[in-house]
């Protein structure tokens, strides 16, 4: 990187190590810089890098740039509408925060098809994301960016009363009010790079409560009602895509509809075992004497945790398992169930039975 010195390089660099300063940061490197000269122009970058991290009124941020507060305004609501920055209107003050690369403006470039080097784009998302160095920086730390929400309806009936309410989509949704459905970014940039799948791009991705106001205000998704969302849920049920949102239990802004082909996340876990997705609290269980051998629950996993078996029932490698229930849904024959990982093992009695429990649920024995 020893090249990238002296005038706008610099202030890019300098945009490039404020990004890193996000709890999900980033890995610096050629690519990185070459999307950040798209996104951003050489002002832009200059004032994003004095971004401090917590969000900050026009005031603030216009000292740090060492600007007038009417030409930075004009130039961070510039950066908003592109996703870039964050603004948030509260009691008569407006705020302003960088956008992240994930989630921010990664998703926020590709929400919307206007853009005359979305091409170009694509190609350097994909060659970022694709390095395993930064899959891991960006979905791998320990705390997840994004949990799975388990398909509800393939649990058994008298567990199904136990299951949370943040851990059910349907519920999410209509607590919420209402929202935005927008562009699926990670179909998009695949559908540029000539790799489009099957599954649904457009109107495809939810967003809820602020999040969704905010990208409804600046025309990055489409007001949806509850029961547009609703439709939109059945809909990747019927599609057997993976349910996951922020990882977070209150107020889940974003419920993305994933497939293993273009999500990031998913892709980290099968191509680089990333534990990119926090599981849910299920795991599925395979009924030998109704399992027909036919593979449906294999060909249905996003992510490769099933692993067909020439004489039996298919393997499940609990360490790649996510328990969202999409192999269940596939199941011609209703062998598989989604089962809570407290009804298989056994509660511990310590602390060396709880490290056991922990290895067993991973994987690592059993």
């Amino acid at each position: 990187m020893g090249h990238l010195v002296g005038g706008k390089d610099e202030a890019y660099r300098a945009l490039a190590e404020r990004l890193s300063r996000f709890p999900v940061g980033v890995v610096i490197n050629d690519t990185l810089i070459s999307i950040l000269k798209l996104l951003y122009a050489g002002s832009e970058a200059v004032v994003g890098s004095k971004f401090p991290l917590k969000p900050r009124p026009l005031s603030e941020i216009a000292d740090l740039a060492g600007m007038s507060e009417e030409k930075t305004g004009e130039l961070l609501n510039g950066m908003a509408e592109k996703g870039l920055v964050v603004d948030i209107p509260r009691k008569g003050t407006t705020y302003y925060m960088l956008s992240p690369v994930v989630v921010g403006f990664f998703e926020y470039s590709l929400m919307r098809a206007d853009r005359a080097d979305i091409a170009e784009l694509s190609a350097l998302y994909e060659h970022y994301f694709q390095d395993k160095k930064v899959a891991g920086e960006i979905f791998g730390s320990d705390t997840k960016m994004f949990r799975a929400l388990v398909y509800e309806h393939y649990i058994p009936e008298l567990v199904r009363t136990e299951v949370l309410d943040y851990e059910k989509a349907e519920t999410v949704i209509r607590e919420s009010g209402g929202g935005g459905l927008s562009l699926c970014a990670c179909r998009h940039k695949n559908y540029h790079l000539g790799k489009a799948c099957k599954y649904p791009m457009e109107d495809i991705c939810t967003s809820l409560g602020r999040p969704a106001e905010w990208l409804l205000r600046h025309g990055f998704a489409r007001k949806a009602s509850v029961d547009e969302l609703l439709g939109n849920l059945e809909n990747s049920y019927r599609l057997g895509l993976v349910l996951t949102c922020d990882n977070v239990i209150d107020e889940p802004a974003y419920i993305c509809h994933c497939c293993g082909c273009c999500c990031g996340p998913l892709q980290s876990i099968k191509k680089h075992g990333v534990e990119a997705v926090q599981p849910s609290s299920f795991l599925p269980q395979i009924d030998p004497e109704a399992c027909l051998a036919c593979d449906a629950c294999v060909d249905a996993c996003h992510i490769d945790a099933l692993e067909a078996s020439p004489s039996a029932e298919p393997v499940l490698n609990r360490e790649l398992c996510i328990g969202c229930g999409v192999c269940a849904s596939a199941c011609p024959s209703g062998a598989l169930q989604m089962v809570r990982l407290s009804d298989i093992y056994t509660p511990p009695r310590n602390k060396m039975d709880q490290l056991i429990n922990i290895a067993v649920e991973r994987g690592r024995f059993g």
